[in-house]
């Protein structure tokens, strides 16, 4: 049994009802809190309402004022008050499913096993590797009873609505399709949480795209190796054989690397025009980049940021 959990506002209780519960569990748990005064006549209006048998799990807020029959029609009618996902900062599934099930009532490794489910990442006009595109990151109001079907069906229309007909033009002028556009707005966003400095990332991914070149792209090697903790990619790294790793495979990789914000995703639509085609962190660590138009130029950017790790001890 998950329990109840119990939040008082004034004169207000909001009560979980866990799919584990039952009348005698609800019933306690409302008399241990002092949510009710009188368990006979609970029971009593209960059975006469016939709702003993008849506990549906939820979300609800009752009334301390409010008497036996109100707050038992409510909990009768499945009368809920919603709650709130949020979900940003996700760069693998498993994290996802776990912000996910964090406030309403989906299991953990269901949701995830529908995420790598092939058919109904298909039903959703994804597969397994674009659907974490269709997670808009942001905070949505939903029942805590809602069904992973429903949730995912929720999250399908969100995205449709945020793709309105300007983003998907913006992304058509760029040759991409948008689930194209989140996965480049995903590495641009991996690559640095300056959002001043993203239309600039974005506009040397978009240039190398177009001139065929490799993106290299250290992220997308680190999303391969399952480690975002490295600092310092080594040589070694970029010669790992999986089709996320960009410094091996030409174009895009097969989906996103984390969930791209809207910013991200908007720097990618409105990218700065630029030459450049290499970048480099600083080397004063302050998160932002050099760019270069040049390998020579690129690589005296390098080499700054090289000796700056050296200088700190950090090799990996």
């Amino acid at each position: 049994m998950y329990g109840l959990n119990i939040l008082t506002e004034a004169n207000d209780r909001t009560i979980l009802i866990d799919k584990d519960d039952n009348f005698d569990s609800l019933r306690n748990y409302l008399y241990d809190n002092r949510t009710i005064q009188d368990v006979l006549s609970f029971s009593f209006v209960a059975k006469a309402l016939k709702y003993q048998d008849n506990v549906k799990p939820g979300l609800y807020r009752l009334s301390s004022k409010s008497s036996n029959i109100e707050a038992i029609r409510k909990l009768r009618a499945g009368d809920q008050v919603p709650t709130e996902i949020t979900f940003n900062n996700v760069r693998f599934k498993e994290e996802l499913a776990e912000k996910i099930s964090r406030t309403i009532g989906i299991d953990e490794q269901e949701f995830l096993s529908a995420l790598n489910d092939e058919e109904i990442t298909k039903d959703l006009g994804f597969n397994t590797q674009t659907i974490m595109a269709m997670f808009i990151p942001n905070t949505y109001e939903v029942y805590w009873t809602i069904s992973i079907e429903e949730l995912l069906n929720r999250m399908k229309n969100e995205y449709i609505a945020f793709w309105n007909a300007e983003r998907r033009q913006k992304a058509e002028s760029l040759g991409l399709s948008i689930q194209e556009v989140s996965t480049l707005a995903s590495i641009v966003q991996a690559e640095s949480s300056k959002n001043d400095e993203s239309p600039t990332i974005a506009g040397l991914y978009l240039n190398r795209l177009e001139k065929d070149m490799l993106l290299q792209a250290d992220p997308t090697v680190k999303f391969a190796l399952g480690d975002f903790s490295i600092q310092r990619i080594l040589t070694k790294d970029t010669k790992i054989d999986n089709p996320y790793n960009t410094y091996r495979y030409r174009g895009l990789p097969p989906g996103p690397i984390n969930l791209p914000t809207i910013t991200s995703i908007d720097a990618v639509l409105n990218y700065e025009e630029h030459n450049y085609i290499y970048m480099c962190a600083k080397e004063d660590f302050s998160g932002y980049h050099r760019f270069a138009k040049t390998l020579s130029e690129h690589n005296k950017n390098a080499r700054l940021f090289q000796k700056s790790l050296n200088s700190r001890g950090i090799y990996r």
